[in-house]
């Protein structure tokens, strides 16, 4: 196939680009953003205060080289307004309230920011004109999850289960029927990424493997791991990111490039929570792991996969960093966090190291 030939994004295509992306302080936002500034692109960031202290956007110092605009998606007239004076070429639609746990204590926020607030985004893209390319990120728990032991293809059926899921699926939705009913006789080309759990230093939400593994270690504790047996398609957070762009330059150069996209590891780097934890203890020395089942804990899916045969078929992409480097990376950043290293260039040194493959 002609997609097979075809590389990664080429860092000189976002030179000097306007790039509008929300949820630009959080985690993924941040490593994108420092990803975009290395690029040489015009980046507006949209966005709430970040909601985790510490949180990477502030460790960084990635805001002084940026315009960062403080909002809420689910305010339609500020972020119409944002877009507008941005004049963007290209969006990135990353803002999300995005944890499982969270959205069973509070679906409404959940809807209002997932479902909602992709509406919103269209529709200032819509109003505002003059955008050539726009990736909806969302995730891999949009699938109705059969507990297959295959990977979920773009075609399976979108039916996500607790609200979190859910209200992806209906993003999707609406992403899709905005498509169809606005955007089909303009130049705007419009894809959805569903990309797996991701891993990176920086990350310090709560109820998320990663970061409570880094809490533990900071702290010398053991680890507490709630679902040891549950398997998903874990990745650093630039296999995605590199992903996002290599999408978002494709459709913007060809607009019959542009779909939906599942974005994950190789299966065999599919490992559960219990491994990954191993991994973890290995890589940082030390420290161990402890399985703390819980009784009546929510419902989470047990066994997740992704088919990315597409990604691959399409663009010619794979992954360069499987499960285990991933993580040492992560503890190569949370150790030079712990001795006040330079974080940033940390991060420009990893970002380096991947791009140069």
């Amino acid at each position: 196939m002609e997609g097979v030939e075809r590389l990664m994004f080429q860092k000189d295509f976002f030179k000097n680009k306007r790039i509008f992306l929300t949820g630009h302080t959080g985690f993924k936002g941040s490593w994108l953003c420092e990803l975009l500034l290395l690029c040489e692109a015009e980046i507006t960031g949209f966005s709430l205060i970040p909601s985790t202290t510490p949180a990477l956007f502030h460790l960084a110092g990635i805001e002084k080289d940026m315009h960062s605009v403080i909002g809420d998606i689910r305010d339609l007239s500020q972020l119409e307004d944002a877009m507008r004076q941005a004049n963007p070429e290209i969006v990135i639609h990353m803002a999300a309230q995005p944890i499982v746990r969270d959205s069973y204590a509070d679906p409404v926020y959940t809807y209002e920011t997932n479902v909602m607030g992709t509406v919103n985004v269209l529709e200032s893209i819509r109003k505002a004109g003059g955008v050539r390319s726009f990736l909806n990120v969302t995730t891999d728990k949009v699938y109705k999850n059969n507990e297959w032991e295959w990977g979920y293809r773009e075609t399976d059926e979108l039916n996500g289960y607790d609200p979190y899921s859910n209200s992806k699926s209906c993003s999707e939705l609406v992403t899709d029927s905005y498509k169809k009913s606005f955007f089909t006789e303009t130049n705007t080309a419009i894809s959805t990424a569903r990309a797996g759990n991701v891993i990176g230093g920086g990350d310090f939400a709560n109820d998320r493997i990663i970061p409570d593994c880094v809490r533990a270690a900071t702290l010398g504790e053991d680890i507490v791991v709630r679902n040891p047996y549950s398997i998903r398609p874990y990745q650093h957070v630039l296999e995605p990111l590199c992903a996002y762009l290599t999408i978002l330059q494709g459709q913007y150069e060809d607009a019959e490039l542009s779909g939906n996209y599942n974005i994950g590891p190789d299966y065999a780097d599919c490992v559960s929570t219990g491994e990954l934890a191993t991994m973890f203890c290995e890589s940082w020395g030390g420290i161990t792991w402890k399985n703390v089942c819980e009784e009546k804990a929510v419902h989470e899916a047990s066994f997740l996969k992704l088919d990315c045969s597409r990604l691959k078929a399409v663009w010619g992409l794979n992954p360069r960093w499987n499960v285990r480097k991933a993580i040492e990376k992560v503890v190569e950043w949370t150790k030079c966090w712990q001795e006040d290293g330079d974080i940033r260039n940390c991060m420009r040194e990893q970002i380096t190291e991947y791009l140069e493959g």
